[in-house]
């Protein structure tokens, strides 16, 4: 017996009348009302059950408030995630719905009636256990699972209206809060940073991901509810991702425990790659063909022969190693900030431009790298780049920040000076516009200190908004070079 023939078959146990099995189940459910009725037993008995079906009974029981389906779809007495049904009641998850079932026993001694089937969004009436289909059910199924057109996709950037929830609270779709468990703050900022490059958002909502992945499969989900102009609430819990993040990366990233975003940026990435059958080919998925560049490394031994404290210089006379290699995100030094004297000076900001640091990969400037002294210089520039500032490092076991800030302009950055062949990228373009800008807040030496949050842009508007968990505010363009970057992410402008 195959693995999915075992599956239906622990669930029809679990459910002895499940959806193949109503035609059955109406039959025996009309038999008991005959048996209990009075007078005309067989015109009364099949008058009752089309009555019930054909009115639409119970649908005004339904507490739409108490309708959350962010979390993991488990039965909340057995904790299996087989055949799970939502009460749209009290909104609590039961599997099945036959008479051996925890839905029906709830029906039974709650008097709750309706119920949805979390997988293929049936909605049935319990005990009776006959199906509804009414359009006043619609925005229910919707909010559950979030479908959308291509030309709604293709107008998201351009949406300028409201949407309001159950509350009539405004919102705005696309720039809504999400959840901190606990500590997954470190995930919130990522998912809202891919959320709002296009081509994996659009990618993302568009296609059908059944034969996937549980992670492209939940990721899908996600990024569709935070785009949904319908939601009940005006933000989403990611918890279902978190727990399936758990899950594939062995615990490595957990929503207890806070972590590197950039980290679990290049995890994610690179997971969601194979997970959609990429290679090492370029172009081979949406990531790739998104996110990857390609950059040239040239090294050489270093001179020990060499007077201490001298620039840093290749010798020409020595031979020169050369390596292509392809990349998800560039990854920037830092300045060491001053030593500061007084306190006085210790209020000064060390600042630096961003040109600067990426005069890295400008093909000239040497870096020394243990042994061997390093080039670099782009080859083939992504249509998106994702910039890591590196600011944290371990001095004696403890780690340090590097508090300079970088300052960058919002739009029109060149990348001209960092790439071998100009006049070929020319043709696709060489200026970029910042897309998110993830910062950091907090002493990496303070336990419970740190926290991230995300500069995202609302397109239509041109109007910048801050992001942390829950929290969603308008910020001005000149104020987002002051926070401290940790990760930002670049759109390429078409020449």
């Amino acid at each position: 017996m195959d693995a999915g023939e075992e599956s239906k078959r622990s669930e029809r146990e679990d459910d002895p009348f499940s959806d193949e099995d109503e035609d059955v189940h109406s039959t025996r459910s009309k038999r008991r009302k005959v048996k209990g009725s009075s007078g005309n037993a067989d015109s009364g008995g099949a008058t009752g059950a089309s009555a019930g079906r054909g009115s639409g009974l119970y649908l005004d029981t339904i507490q739409r408030y108490m309708l959350d389906f962010d979390f993991e779809k488990v039965c909340s007495v057995s904790l299996s995630n087989l055949n799970v049904y939502a009460c749209l009641v009290c909104g609590k998850y039961f599997q099945g719905r036959g008479p051996s079932s925890h839905a029906y026993f709830h029906s039974l001694h709650e008097n709750h009636h309706v119920y949805i089937n979390l997988s293929t969004l049936k909605v049935y009436i319990l005990p009776e256990s006959y199906e509804v289909t009414d359009s006043s059910l619609d925005d229910i199924k919707y909010v559950l699972d979030p479908r959308f057109t291509s030309a709604q996709v293709e107008v998201l950037d351009r949406n300028l209206s409201q949407s309001y929830d159950l509350n009539r609270k405004p919102y705005l779709p696309g720039f809504i809060g999400l959840n901190n468990v606990k500590a997954n703050d470190y995930v919130n900022v990522v998912i809202q940073v891919l959320a709002h490059v296009p081509p994996i958002r659009n990618y993302f909502m568009l296609q059908d991901f059944d034969s996937k992945s549980e992670l492209v499969k939940r990721f899908s989900t996600l990024v569709r509810k935070i785009w949904n102009p319908s939601a009940f609430k005006g933000q989403v819990s990611p918890h279902e991702l978190l727990q399936e993040i758990s899950n594939a990366s062995n615990r490595k990233f957990k929503l207890t425990e806070q972590s590197d975003p950039l980290a679990f940026l290049s995890w994610f990435l690179n997971t969601l790659h194979r997970d959609l059958g990429g290679t090492k080919k370029k172009d081979s998925s949406i990531i790739y063909s998104t996110f990857q560049g390609e950059v040239l490394i040239e090294s050489q031994p270093v001179d020990t022969k060499a007077p201490s404290g001298a620039a840093l210089l290749f010798d020409p006379s020595n031979a020169v190693t050369s390596t292509k290699s392809p990349f998800l995100f560039l990854a920037l030094e830092l300045p060491p900030p001053p030593l500061f004297h007084d306190e006085l000076e210790k209020n000064i900001i060390p600042q630096v431009p961003l040109a600067t640091v990426l005069s890295k990969y400008d093909g000239k400037t040497v870096q020394e790298s243990v042994a061997d002294l390093k080039r670099f210089q782009i080859t083939r520039l992504p249509n998106y780049i994702i910039l890591h500032i590196k600011r944290f490092s371990k001095n004696n076991f403890v780690e340090e920040k590097n508090p300079t800030i970088v300052t960058f302009p919002i739009k029109n950055l060149s990348m001209a000076e960092f790439v071998s062949d100009p006049e070929k990228e020319k043709t696709l373009g060489l200026y970029y516009d910042l897309v998110a800008n993830v910062t950091y807040e907090g002493d990496p030496a303070t336990p419970g200190s740190a926290s991230y949050k995300v500069h995202i842009q609302h397109r239509a508007k041109e109007q910048w908004y801050q992001i942390q968990d829950l929290f969603v505010e308008e910020i001005n363009a000149q104020m987002i070079f002051l926070s401290e970057s940790y990760i930002q992410v670049w759109e390429r402008k078409r020449a």
